[in-house]
């Protein structure tokens, strides 16, 4: 998931003339150009790439089309960073399903700030949880992924950040 800035999807009109306005996108229906400028972007980041040049010739980018994009896309987990995040998750009403969200979150050093969980109807519990992000060693994305897979975990969204 990507976040891109609202003026990037307004033809390009400043955070004063609109206000900043973000959007969370799914990569599969963005552009080429913006994956690929979130992609020169990981590897500017990670190293992988010493140079712009280098990062979008890896990439098949043009560097015109990098310089375009490249201030209003941000990898999900970026924009997420040093924020509070609020889930909310659908569980299975069976013992030790809540324990391994927890753990699964403690592991990946959230910290959990606010647990709330609704009486368990016809075997599903409703449980949000905020967490802070900014000491995750894992990308959110990651986080999310492994608790989707978590056995006896049924749905799993972000309901809020801030």
């Amino acid at each position: 998931m990507y976040i891109l800035r609202k003026h990037i999807l307004e033809g390009g009109l400043s955070t004063a003339e609109r206000g900043e306005r973000f959007y969370l996108v799914r990569e599969s229906i963005l552009p080429e150009a913006i994956r690929k400028t979130a992609l020169v972007k990981m590897l500017l980041d990670k190293g992988e790439a010493k140079t712009v040049n280098e990062a979008v010739a890896k990439a098949g980018l043009s560097r015109s089309a990098y310089y375009k994009y490249r201030d209003g896309v941000f990898p999900f987990y970026t924009a997420a960073q040093e924020k509070i995040v609020t889930l909310s998750l659908t569980l299975e009403h069976r013992a030790g399903v809540l324990s391994r969200v927890l753990n699964t979150i403690a592991g990946a050093r959230g910290n959990i700030l606010t647990i709330n969980q609704n009486i368990p109807l016809q075997g599903l519990a409703h449980v949000s949880i905020s967490l802070e992000t900014a000491e995750l060693r894992e990308n959110l994305e990651d986080v999310l992924y492994k608790l989707r897979h978590l056995d006896g975990v049924k749905k799993v969204e972000i309901v809020g950040q801030s």
